[in-house]
This record gives structure tokens, C-alpha cells and sequence, in this order.
């Protein structure tokens, strides 16, 4: 059902990703959806959540985000959406247009779906920081992780250099099944040249004439931008959503299906 970031975090951090085992949702969703958005029973939905909490003994329930491929990242916890106490097993009142949130909080619980998407879990050496981005290849291209990780920095509640920071990368679609447009290629290359080195020429097309197809590399395109952060301990970016159907979702594989969750809390 779970799956434990293979890093170096510190002991008090606890963090996690689901896989598509161990809950009640039916095809094509079966079985462990945790997204109210994508067409799937609320009611198998709202048990698969119940059955999160439960299993993973979380400490509160996650602040889930309402995520639009943006460039917003929230702090935690939220005014009427947190309660410390381990009773606290219902949603949050609302969930905020984001796709990053992060914490100093212990308990808070911080959470982002994917489904193809990377998932970004981050803390520091000292522990004391927890924060999850969700990263489409829009929000990477508006900067969802950069505006994430400098904003939580600039802030008062965090004390620490970029180098104290580690990442871990879930599971996302790979660069051998991620095929993209002019548009995507243009979008990246015309931000940053470098990043040409993550697109791949699709040579085989039927239609010569077509527009140009790459396999978009997102791993590596966030390796770089985390690099320019000044962050060297990255870990994950190897377990592959579309490759896999039997633990992971994957929107480009199956369209309508559900989502995996990625969570960080401090304990």
C-alpha cells in the first residue's frame, strides 16, 4: 500500500507515497483513489482517506490542495482546515488552489496527488521542515518548485541554506513514455537552452510532415533546476507510473484513473 522514500531524512520526519493497493474504489479507479475530482464514488473516496489515516497512523488529516498545475504553494497549517489533535480524522473545511505546501508545524500533515506528475517531497537536515510540490510539466515550467523552496526560505519560520535541503522524487511517468509537442519543447528551451539536453527527438513518426515530437524528461529537468538552487541531495526519480500499472496510476496510460498520494509530516 505504501511505499517509504529511500533518503536520509531525519527521524522525526516521517513521509510516504500510496500505490493503487489496499482500498475500496472500483474500476477504473480500483482500488486505493484518494482524489474526489476525477469522477471516482466520494463516499469510496472519503473511506480510501479514512483508511490513509489509519494505516499510515497519521497524526492529523492531510491538507489536501485543490491543484490546477499553479505556481502557489501554501504554508501550514491553514485557518480552519488543522487541528493538531490525532481525533482529527475528517477533511479540512476547503482545500486552496496550490500545488505545493509546506510546514514547521509537527503534525501538520502535508500532501500532494499525482498521477504522471512529480511528486516533490523536501525536508531539511535539522528537521524542523516539511513541504510536498506537485510538479505537471506546467507548474515545472512556471516554477512551482523554485517559487516553493525560495519562498519558504525567505521566510521567518525557516532558518537554513539550500545546501541543508534534501528532495525526495516519487513515482512519475519516465522519459521513454512521456511524448510531448512543439509547444512543451518551445516552453522549456526558450526559459532555459540547457534544457534541451532533457528532450529527446521522436524519429519514427508516420506523417513526416507533423509536428515535431520529443520524450520530455521530467527528472532531469527538475535535477537541474534543483541543482541551480544549490540543492545536491536528491534522491528517487526511478519508479515510473506509466510502466507499472499494477501499483501506480497513470493519466497518460488509462485517461480516467485515479491518484497516488505523496505526504510529509513532522512527528
Amino acid at each position: 500500500m505504501f511505499i517509504t522514500p529511500n533518503w536520509p531524512a531525519p527521524k522525526q520526519v516521517k513521509a510516504l507515497c500510496t500505490t493503487r493497493k489496499g482500498g475500496k474504489s472500483l474500476m477504473p479507479f480500483d482500488s486505493f483513489n484518494l482524489a474526489l475530482h476525477v469522477g471516482d464514488e466520494p463516499d469510496r473516496v472519503a473511506y480510501n482517506r479514512q483508511n490513509l489515516i489509519k494505516q499510515a497512523k497519521l497524526p492529523s488529516s492531510p491538507v489536501w490542495l485543490d491543484q490546477q498545475h499553479t505556481d502557489v504553494a501554501v504554508a501550514l497549517p491553514l485557518t480552519l482546515a488543522f487541528d493538531a489533535s490525532p481525533k482529527n480524522i475528517s477533511p479540512p473545511m476547503y482545500s486552496p488552489v496550490a500545488d505545493a505546501s509546506w510546514t514547521t508545524q509537527k503534525g501538520c500533515v502535508s500532501v500532494v496527488m499525482t498521477a504522471d506528475c512529480l511528486p516533490l517531497l523536501v525536508t531539511n537536515q535539522s528537521g524542523t521542515l516539511v513541504a510536498a510540490i506537485h510538479a505537471g510539466w506546467k507548474g515545472l515550467q512556471k516554477g512551482v518548485v523554485s517559487k516553493t523552496i525560495q519562498g519558504f526560505l525567505a521566510s521567518n519560520a525557516v532558518a537554513c541554506h539550500p545546501s541543508e535541503l534534501m528532495v525526495w522524487i516519487g513515482p512519475a511517468i519516465s522519459a521513454a513514455h512521456f511524448e510531448v509537442g512543439q509547444t512543451v519543447f518551445d516552453a522549456f528551451v526558450n526559459k532555459d537552452a540547457r534544457n534541451r539536453a532533457f528532450f529527446t527527438d521522436v524519429e519514427a513518426r508516420k506523417d513526416k510532415e507533423a509536428s515535431p515530437k520529443y520524450l520530455a524528461n521530467l527528472v532531469g529537468l527538475v535535477s537541474q533546476e534543483l541543482q541551480d538552487l544549490g540543492i545536491d541531495s536528491v534522491y528517487g526519480g526511478d519508479l515510473c507510473t506509466y510502466s507499472q500499472p499494477d501499483s501506480f496510476y497513470s493519466y497518460r496510460r488509462s485517461g480516467q484513473t485515479g491518484r497516488m498520494a505523496s505526504l510529509i509530516w513532522i512527528e
